[in-house]
């Protein structure tokens, strides 16, 4: 009796696989067939041989000949959108059949969870309405002076670091991300922190936990994205991670303070905190900071909510942006053409307004056009997750995208590829200068109302950081370098062993004011 319980049990689970490895099949989509078990996931999971980015490119570069391709996380059916005007239509005049990013997002049991890039249907668009005013050019200007206090101990430490008149290998990856966390810190939390003369600190430490590098943290960083009720479930047993319980721990401490002595900041925490206080961000026009609570006080607006919403940015922002800065250093370094032109367009718009500032970085046009070809070839994120929010017919065909279904953009695939990008491995920041780039497949940010809503300010401190760098410093790096390749962990598309330059200190007679 036992035997056939067995064997009627094994049946089952291997009728259940047969019919969830069949989806694709059965619903007339070209499609890579499954690796049992975690599909095309078992490279990232079981082997650690590719991140997911990487990953998804595989099967990008695999299946050129089709637009949309079906394939499996796990047992989860997912299509992969190879076309790049297809995707865009997706994110931008079909967003009401995709408006949710299908990714893990649990704000009643874990309120952490309760991001903006994590948040679905209403709750994101409520949201999203209210922290737009977050990131106008005024209230970036109104933060412009601790940025640039940062990138200034970012040059005083490369002074101290450097001999006089040699240059000297310095992995700049490090370097940047030191800086955008200082950055993170001042601009966000309200933290006043050195981490270039103080690595130790707890909130840089507090890094090395976010992107932990380990089979756990690769395996839960995986489910977070691309299986969300496994992720959900683990998050149910108690299986939490500290840096959440730290980040709400700052926030409330920061918060009591500042009530309590009435103490108003140029940063987001303030801009929360006038949220919380008053029911909206104040808009450009409207004077001060000020967060004295009113009678419009948004009971909603937990210090759950707001720690989420800033631990977030921290999250998203300091790798991203310190990797863009490092690749951009780098790119330039390995073209002395560019890197001529990028430091006369820093040195001209120094001349122009005396120093750096907001308004000389948007003279910086040239170094536009770096930023926008570094965030083509190496994006932040090289995926983008949507969810079929409601059945979508696939234009120019008979097929029927089924609400439910879980939709991948390779954006490091579209990218890299030449029929959108001719010459797509050369960095050449003068593809951008034309007219007739394709701008459909240029999207590093994400595209329609769900784009990243902190991308003026990412840039801004990747301009920053690079404009230092380029006004003070002579870069160069070893011309038989190989391209640069990538960690097999996480999700954002980070160096492996960081990006190597070689800096030297610029003679005085040459460095304008900054």
């Amino acid at each position: 009796m036992f035997l056939y319980i067995i064997i009627a049990v094994c049946s089952a689970i291997l009728f259940y696989f047969k019919w969830c490895y069949s989806y694709w099949q059965r619903h007339g989509y070209p499609y890579i067939p499954a690796q049992v078990p975690f599909g095309v996931l078992d490279p990232v999971v079981r082997t650690w041989k590719k991140s997911v980015g990487m990953a998804i490119y595989d099967i990008y570069e695999q299946t050129r000949e089709h637009k949309v391709v079906g394939m499996y996380l796990i047992n989860r059916p997912a299509l992969l959108v190879r076309d790049a005007q297809l995707a865009r239509d997706m994110l931008t005049k079909d967003f009401a059949s995709f408006h949710d990013r299908g990714i893990y997002v649990d704000e009643i049991h874990d309120p952490m969870s309760g991001g903006i890039f994590f948040l679905k249907g209403q709750q994101w668009k409520t949201l999203r309405t209210k922290l737009a005013p977050s990131f106008t050019s005024g209230k970036l200007r109104g933060m412009f002076d601790t940025i640039h206090d940062v990138s200034l101990r970012m040059v005083d430490h490369l002074n101290g670091q450097l001999p006089e008149r040699e240059f000297k290998q310095i992995e700049v990856k490090h370097l940047f991300v030191t800086y955008a966390i200082d950055i993170i810190a001042s601009s966000i939390f309200g933290l006043d922190v050195d981490s270039f003369s103080d690595p130790q600190n707890e909130f840089f430490k507090l890094s090395r936990n976010v992107n932990e590098n380990s089979y756990r943290g690769v395996f839960r960083g995986t489910c977070q994205f691309m299986y969300p009720g496994l992720e959900k479930i683990f998050q149910r047993l108690g299986w939490t991670e500290p840096a959440p319980d730290y980040m709400k721990k700052i926030v409330r401490q920061t918060i009591e303070k500042r009530e309590k002595h009435n103490i108003v900041r140029k940063d987001m925490l303030q801009l929360l905190l006038q949220l919380r206080n008053t029911g909206k961000i104040n808009g450009d026009e409207d004077e001060g900071w000020s967060a004295v609570k009113t009678t419009d006080a948004l009971a909603s607006m937990s210090i759950e909510l707001i720690a989420a919403q800033l631990f977030l940015f921290y999250v998203a922002g300091f790798e991203t942006s310190a990797a863009t800065a490092a690749f951009t250093i780098y790119e330039l370094a390995r073209n002395a053409e560019l890197l001529e032109k990028a430091q006369e367009d820093v040195e001209q718009a120094l001349a122009k307004h005396g120093s750096l500032s907001y308004d000389s970085l948007k003279d910086m046009k040239f170094l536009d056009l770096c930023v926008m070809e570094t965030t083509r070839k190496y994006p932040g994120l090289p995926i983008l997750n949507r969810e079929c929010t409601k059945d979508y017919p696939l234009p120019d065909s008979e097929l029927v995208v089924k609400k439910g279904t879980p939709i991948i953009i390779s954006l490091f695939g579209i990218h890299r590829d030449e029929e959108y990008f001719p010459d797509a491995l050369r960095y050449d920041p003068y593809r951008f200068e034309k007219e007739n780039y394709n701008a459909a497949a240029y999207m590093p940010f994400g595209e329609g109302p769900r784009h990243c809503i902190a991308q003026r300010m990412g840039k801004l401190n990747v301009k920053v950081g690079v404009a230092q760098i380029l006004q003070h410093f002579e870069v160069k790096v070893d011309p038989s370098a190989p391209e640069i390749e990538f960690d097999n962990f996480g999700l954002p598309i980070m160096p492996k062993g960081g990006v190597p330059v070689t800096l030297a200190k610029k003679q005085k007679t040459n460095v304008i004011k900054s």
